[in-house]
């Protein structure tokens, strides 16, 4: 039987000169979102289910990983990430109210939850820094979101990062690569596993992340999200990259980043 005078597991205590450290990561987030415009909003740590499950929603931190409990007639979940819950303030609070306002510049940090295998570096309590752009969509605010985060990389004294990044592009070109994979993986269904059976019916994109299935070749060979981007999407990537180069900010692109 587990001692339960001792943390979780999957959990850790911030004791001593750990949490000095701690204050001195979050005091320079702060200071950076502050000379980008962003504004901090605290979200509770748990919302109704429904915030964070969706019908669609295949993806393992909804169908496996969260921590939801009943309390009466509701269902109430841990926050597992933090941008739903933010997308429920913004509304609930109609931030949207003011188009003088926006785009409304957020950031959030703080505690989220998920029930997965504990590794190294890795928590089921883990804490989380992340910022969201609401009421306008511009190549040079999704540059100003890396070159915000690449600030904070360079203020914490972290040498040897790379920066990967890729595109989805608009909902078309979305919709176009999802019909792809599901073209792609239905001779190879017999050889996946059961959830990937589910995310074939549901999101096929999820089956790109496949923990079971990953190293098998038929996902070596499987279609590129770059060879579906419409000419839209294209162009708008490309600003982004443009933007990044403007401020020499190094970069790599992942076509297997989703």
């Amino acid at each position: 039987m587990a001692n339960r005078y001792q943390v979780p597991r999957g959990t850790q205590d911030l004791i001593g000169d750990q949490v000095s450290l701690w204050q001195q990561v979050e005091s320079i987030i702060r200071e950076t979102c502050a000379l980008y415009g962003y504004s901090e909003i605290r979200t509770p740590i748990f919302e109704y289910t429904e915030v964070f499950k969706t019908e669609n929603d295949s993806s393992d931190m909804v169908t496996k990983e969260m921590y939801t409990f009943e309390m009466g007639d509701s269902s109430f979940t841990l926050r597992p990430e933090g941008t739903k819950g933010v997308i429920r303030s913004f509304v609930e609070h109609k931030m949207y109210g003011n188009p003088g306002e926006l785009p409304k510049k957020l950031f959030y940090m703080g505690p989220m939850f998920r029930h997965e295998r504990p590794q190294k570096g890795r928590y089921r309590q883990f804490h989380q820094f992340g910022v969201e752009v609401i009421g306008a969509k511009s190549p040079l605010l999704d540059a100003e979101v890396i070159a915000l985060g690449h600030d904070i990389v360079r203020r914490l004294g972290l040498n040897n990062v790379r920066i990967l990044i890729n595109s989805l592009g608009d909902e078309e070109s979305r919709t176009a690569y999802r019909n792809a994979l599901r073209e792609y993986f239905r001779p190879y269904l017999d050889e996946l596993c059961e959830d990937c059976h589910r995310r074939y019916e549901m999101n096929p994109l999820r089956i790109l992340d496949c923990k079971v299935d990953k190293d098998k070749e038929i996902f070596r060979n499987a279609p590129s999200v770059k060879d579906y981007l419409n000419e839209s999407s294209r162009e708008y990537f490309e600003k982004v990259l443009q933007a990044l180069d403007d401020l020499g900010i190094p970069y790599v692109i992942d076509d297997h980043l989703r």
